[in-house]
């Protein structure tokens, strides 16, 4: 078998098994996010957006509360068996929750213990499975396999929640649980059958004092992923918050039901997966495909901000899925691929507690405006996320980059310096970091 191009990454057996098994996954999770969130919002409160922003904040807390335990812990070790136990442990979970709620005992309290420790636990798996990856296809095809995993992530995005919409209204949320209980079973089953003498396992890292602190260290001295942390803090913070934006104009603005909430979500993932078979076409990330992919964000905020109807509201969703996913995308490759082998793991539990951890900041205060203002003004905090991203960006091009903007000819014309080409796969000093624009 040999597949070229977008897909290239599927030539790999290993790559092969852990999609498929991811896939399947994929679903289960996005059905109970929708029913989590709406049973929260429709059944446990009256349409109370500050009570799923709480929900929000305990279940990705902890990216940012655990983060010096979670980043040691993929650098460290075995991140196969270290999956296998966090992915039993997330379904177990589901497992637990669909059992109160099929038995009508469910209550606000108790979701909101779910979806901490469930949290905790997405806090060690998430590092691991993205720097997993790696392990799976190599260097070479790491950018690939990075956007062909969102792929997967994001068709079932799409496919998920509308799966989830009909089942709570025929069955209700309870069986949605369940069946992301059992959905885990495909994940487990791919990790047990893949082929561990062909994984392309890195050195782990030395342990030694200091070894917790020392992906602070290394993110600060670069400017280039301070860059990107900046940015990724600031839409991670107030501008990822799509079941807040999403149920609150679903119900408050335009009035609809649970299958129309998933089938919103549904249409953002059009443009998610859109996003994602583009990032897999390119052969190297850039920084200024992530910076501008910022600003596109913030349009789609303020264009869905201002729509006056369902399906014209959808169309400004894809606007967002497709900014969100390439921002998302890039951060995710640039800081993985300029980054030491050995050091990885806690540079990727450091940008998943940044885009994660921060919820508790950002949700709580989305929700609020959403209760007091109105959801269209919730998307308008979204909005400015995305504008002071690209700002961030500007910064950084004018000071690190020697941005230029030169007009002639009545056409603008913007240069910098360096080449956005990533390949850093050894250890690299800052300045080497900076010619190649990491």
């Amino acid at each position: 078998m040999h597949i070229k191009g977008t897909f290239r990454s599927l030539n790999g057996y290993n790559y092969r098994v852990w999609a498929g098994g991811a896939i399947v996954s994929n679903v289960g999770t996005w059905m109970q996010r929708i029913a989590q969130d709406w049973i929260v919002l429709t059944q446990l409160t009256h349409h109370n957006a500050t009570a799923v922003g709480v929900v929000m904040a305990l279940q990705f807390g902890p990216h940012l509360l655990l983060l010096p335990l979670t980043g040691f812990a993929a650098d460290h070790l075995d991140r196969r068996k270290l999956l296998i136990a966090t992915q039993a442990g997330l379904g177990v979970l589901a497992l637990g929750l669909g059992i109160l709620t099929v038995n009508g005992l469910v209550r606000l309290w108790e979701v909101y213990v779910f979806a901490f420790l469930q949290g905790c636990v997405t806090a060690f798996d998430a590092p691991v499975r993205q720097t997993f990856v790696s392990e799976l296809v190599g260097e070479a095809d790491l950018p690939n396999a990075v956007s062909l995993n969102s792929t997967s992530f994001n068709a079932a995005r799409m496919i998920g929640p509308a799966i989830a919409g009909i089942l709570i209204a025929r069955v209700g949320s309870g069986w949605v649980f369940l069946i992301n209980a059992a959905s885990f079973a495909a994940v487990l089953c791919s990790l047990y059958f893949l082929r561990t003498g062909e994984l392309h396992v890195n050195a782990r890292a030395v342990r030694h004092r200091g070894s917790l602190l020392e992906g602070f260290r290394y993110v600060w001295k670069r400017p280039n992923l301070r860059a990107i942390a900046l940015a990724l803090f600031l839409i991670g913070t107030f501008g990822l918050n799509f079941p807040i934006f999403i149920s609150t104009m679903a119900v408050t603005a335009f009035h609809s039901g649970a299958g129309q909430y998933g089938l919103l979500m549904s249409i953002m993932a059009i443009g998610t997966i859109a996003g994602a078979l583009l990032g897999a076409r390119r052969a190297h990330p850039r920084m200024d495909l992530l910076f501008g992919s910022a600003a596109i964000f913030g349009v789609g905020c303020a264009l869905a901000a201002i729509m006056p109807n369902y399906w014209l509201f959808g169309l400004a969703l894809i606007v967002i899925g497709v900014s969100a996913l390439t921002f998302a995308n890039s951060t995710n490759s640039l800081m993985q691929l300029s980054t030491e082998p050995a050091m990885r793991g806690r540079v990727m539990a450091i940008r998943l507690a940044i885009a994660l951890g921060c919820t508790p900041i950002g949700a709580p205060i989305v929700g609020w405006v959403a209760d007091h203002f109105g959801p269209r003004w919730a998307l308008a905090v979204g909005a400015a996320s995305g504008f002071a991203a690209a700002i961030v960006g500007i910064h950084y091009f004018a000071k690190h980059r020697r941005l230029r903007v030169l007009i002639g000819a009545g056409r603008v014309h913007v240069h910098f310096d360096g080449d956005d080409s990533v390949t850093v796969s050894r250890p690299i000093d800052n300045s080497t970091a900076e010619r190649k624009a990491a």
